[in-house]
This record gives C-alpha cells, sequence and structure tokens, in this order.
C-alpha cells in the first residue's frame, strides 16, 4: 500500500486560518503583527523566498517589510539597523536572510537579534531554551515539522524516531523537540556507520542532510512515518529530498513529499512566530 502523503500546503493552509484568528484578537488590541527581514545582496534564491514571506504576509495581515544592503555592506550598518528594529514597537519578528556575504560574521549577526523578536529561532537564548525544555520562539522548520507530525495525528511519545542530520539550524532542535515529547531519539549524520542499522528501527524517520537520496525504501521500517527535509536540485533542474521517494513512499504509512513538503511549513512556522512574539508584547501566551 502506498503511503499517505503529508501535504505541506494543505497543511499550511489550516496554520494560516487559525493565526487569522489571532491577528483578529491582537487587532481588537490595535496591534499588527510586524515582520522585517533583512536581505544582502542579491542572491536570488533568497529575493524568491523573501518574496513568498511578503505574500504569505499580506494574505493573512501581517504587516512586513524588506530591509536591503549591498553584498558589499559593512557590519555596522547591519548592527545599527538592528538596534533599531529591537527597539521598534511596531515590529515583532526580525529575520536576517541567510546566506550572507562573506565579510560578515553571520554568528554575530544573528546573535544580535533580541531573543523576544528572533522568528527564526537562531539566538542562543532561544535555543538554550530548547535544551531546558522550555520553547520559546523555536527554529521554523523543525517547528513545521512537528506541526505536521501533530496534524496527522502521528503518535510521539514512547516512540523511537530517528533524525539524520545534526545542525542547529534542523536537526539538534528537533532531536530535541522529539526528546521534549517523549520519542527514544537517535541523532545520526550522512557519516554514521550502517545507517541502515538506525533508520530500520524509526517509527519516525526525519532526515536533513542535503544528500539527494541517501535514504531509500530498503533502510526503512515498514510503516514508519518519514519526513524527508532535505531540498536538492539536480543537474537537470529537478528538486528532490534526501530520501527515495519512489521506494520510501511503498514501506512508509506517511511521508512529505519533495517539494510541496515541510519547505511549505516553514513559512508558516515564521509567522506562527511572528503572531506568538506579537501576542507575547501586550501580555498574551
Amino acid at each position: 500500500m502506498a503511503a499517505t502523503l503529508l501535504d505541506g500546503a494543505a497543511i499550511a493552509h489550516q496554520v494560516y486560518a487559525q493565526l487569522k484568528e489571532r491577528i483578529r484578537n491582537l487587532h481588537a488590541r490595535g496591534v499588527q503583527p510586524g515582520l522585517a527581514a533583512i536581505l544582502i545582496g542579491e542572491n536570488s534564491a533568497s529575493q524568491i523566498y523573501l518574496k513568498n514571506k511578503s505574500q504569505a504576509c499580506r494574505d493573512i495581515g501581517v504587516h512586513s517589510e524588506i530591509l536591503r544592503f549591498a553584498a558589499d555592506c559593512g557590519e555596522s550598518q547591519i548592527f545599527t539597523t538592528l538596534q533599531n528594529l529591537n527597539a521598534d514597537p511596531r515590529i515583532h519578528g526580525i529575520l536576517v536572510q541567510l546566506p550572507l556575504p562573506s565579510q560578515l560574521n553571520s554568528e554575530r549577526i544573528l546573535q544580535a537579534i533580541a531573543p523576544v523578536k528572533d522568528v527564526d529561532g537562531f539566538n542562543w537564548v532561544n535555543l538554550g531554551a530548547m535544551v531546558a525544555g522550555r520553547t520559546l520562539l523555536a527554529p521554523c522548520t523543525p517547528l513545521g515539522v512537528m506541526t505536521m507530525l501533530d496534524y496527522a495525528r502521528v503518535p510521539i511519545e514512547g516512540r523511537s524516531a530517528v533524525v539524520i542530520g545534526r545542525s542547529a539550524i534542523v536537526g539538534k532542535p528537533l532531536a530535541l523537540m522529539l526528546i521534549a515529547r517523549g520519542a527514544t531519539v537517535s541523532v545520526c549524520s550522512s557519516k554514521t556507520p550502517d545507517l541502515r542499522q538506525y533508520t530500520g528501527m524509526a517509527d519516525i524517520l526525519a532526515v536533513a542532510v542535503g544528500n539527494p537520496g541517501l535514504v531509500d525504501g530498503s533502510m526503512i521500517k515498514p510503516g514508519a512515518v518519514v519526513i524527508d527535509v532535505g531540498i536538492n536540485r539536480l543537474p537537470g533542474g529537478k528538486l528532490v529530498g534526501d530520501v527515495d521517494f519512489a521506494s520510501a513512499s511503498r514501506v512508509a504509512s506517511k511521508i512529505t513529499p519533495v517539494p510541496g513538503g515541510v519547505g511549505r511549513m516553514t513559512v508558516a512556522m515564521l509567522l506562527e512566530n511572528t503572531v506568538t512574539a506579537a501576542e507575547r508584547s501586550v501580555g498574551l501566551g
């Protein structure tokens, strides 16, 4: 039997519907959630991504603005801008679009965003809170994965979960979220010896390494839920994930497609975090 698709677009649509109600409640208090994005340089993928974010903001009633800088700008310009945004009561969420030009220190810049406005969830304060099991603003992609699991009513407590990928953006925070929900979690990488030993015992398998076709159906436990976070562009231009979809979908019970899966949820969770930050600014939540 073919696996059930976890449709990121359909789930994101439900998330947006709930956010619109929360935004109406904020409007009644005279507050419009505001999101500011900093774009440095002319990276075409970043521009498309921010265009999609801006459209999503307009669709649900979030104010958004993009602050653009030349690729050769200095760090002082960015730090000054971040200080102003941190102090601006109209702005509840701030993001710096990655990657940054080589002359800029990404770590220093990301840590200059106020934790209460860090809607990408990259500030060490927000990441550290996850270790304590007290998530404040979580990184958007792993938050999107957890939201997909919940919408699909996938049991987490007591289940075996395997995360392939150990980045601070996806793998590590996702593992912490699963641990907080009572899963038994193994964290692997593409270099893990005998990777199938781990994948074969996973009730929930999440793959986020940027390695097309790393996992195929022979490595998956029958009936597992497979979350493919990878997005890879093949030489011919086709987008694929880290999981061989054709073989995996014949073994898994539920699976995310690429494209159309987790990527749609990442944008939805960015707006979720922005609305949450706006609510907290007026003592809600």
